[in-house]
């Protein structure tokens, strides 16, 4: 059981737009090696995942039953990583089930509950198997954060507008709830109403987070993810923006939280705790 022995991969969506790029950043590192790929969709039951993903034969096929997936990658001469990128209805059932199988969750799958999560981080805890659940891979997206919550320290206004593509299931995203969080986590009230504000269509001003961090989303074709993050003060406005124009922008956080997971032992939320 060496530890220079290749780690162990599933895919679950695997033939998802974000399942496919995972495939092939899996094929494409010598330290990863893909022994499972999930997916619902009864079209692609029992094709290659190496071929549905573009990256050439990997002999593993898509198969449905993600139980008796985990249970095959259970036998391998090192438990591995599970990579889940499927829909919010799943991923808690998703996430527990890996754990019970000694799969290490690595899930960028977002509309888990905060209560959710941390029932996975005490079944986490219980089991000593490492979990990360990561709103967003983009080192980018981590330095923004980073960015926004230094400028909280000097502004008392700011706003929050994820957009994304209309094939998103979930909103506000959990990039933007977890900036939310980060914004909210030192104890300031921001936005302190300057009039009486009254909403002629509901939802209007977005929905409000922790201290009254407002967030908006936008859901339209051609986009696939982005995030502002709008400071305001008397005679001025501090805007931080993050786009994504390909989805292999996700793939080095990807990697990055495949190889840490392995030695972690509890549930981690943020890439921002892995770097």
């Amino acid at each position: 059981m060496g530890e220079d022995l290749p780690i162990p991969v599933v895919v679950n969506g695997a033939a998802g737009k974000m399942g496919r790029e995972v495939i092939k950043a899996i094929a494409a590192a010598a330290d990863l090696n893909l022994v499972g790929a999930i997916d619902t969709n009864p079209a692609l039951q029992g094709q290659d995942a190496g071929e549905v993903a573009g990256c050439g034969p990997l002999e593993v096929p898509i198969l449905r039953e993600m139980e008796s997936v985990l249970a095959m990658a259970g036998q391998e001469r090192r438990l591995g990583v599970m990579v889940d990128f499927t829909h919010p209805s799943c991923v808690y059932d998703n996430v527990r089930a890996a754990i019970a199988y000694g799969i290490r969750p690595v899930v960028g799958t977002t509309g888990l509950s905060e209560g959710q999560i941390q029932e996975l981080a005490e079944f986490a805890d219980k089991a000593s198997t490492g979990c990360a659940i990561i709103p967003n891979f983009s080192i980018g997206m981590v330095l923004l954060q980073q960015a926004a919550v230094r400028a909280s320290q000097y502004f008392d206004h700011v706003e929050i507008i994820e957009l994304h593509h209309n094939q998103k299931a979930d909103a506000p995203s959990g990039t933007a709830i977890q900036t939310a969080q980060l914004l909210s986590g030192y104890g300031k009230t921001f936005n302190v109403p300057q009039v009486e504000e009254k909403e002629h269509l509901p939802g209007a001003r977005g929905s409000v987070m922790g201290d009254d961090v407002r967030i908006h989303s936008v859901r339209l074709p051609g986009l696939i993810a982005h995030q502002e993050v709008i400071f305001g003060a008397p005679g001025q406005i501090y805007t931080l923006r993050h786009d994504t124009s390909d989805r292999a922008c996700y793939m080095p956080g990807v990697l990055l939280a495949v190889r840490k997971v392995m030695d972690l032992k509890s549930l981690v939320y943020g890439l921002e705790k892995l770097l």
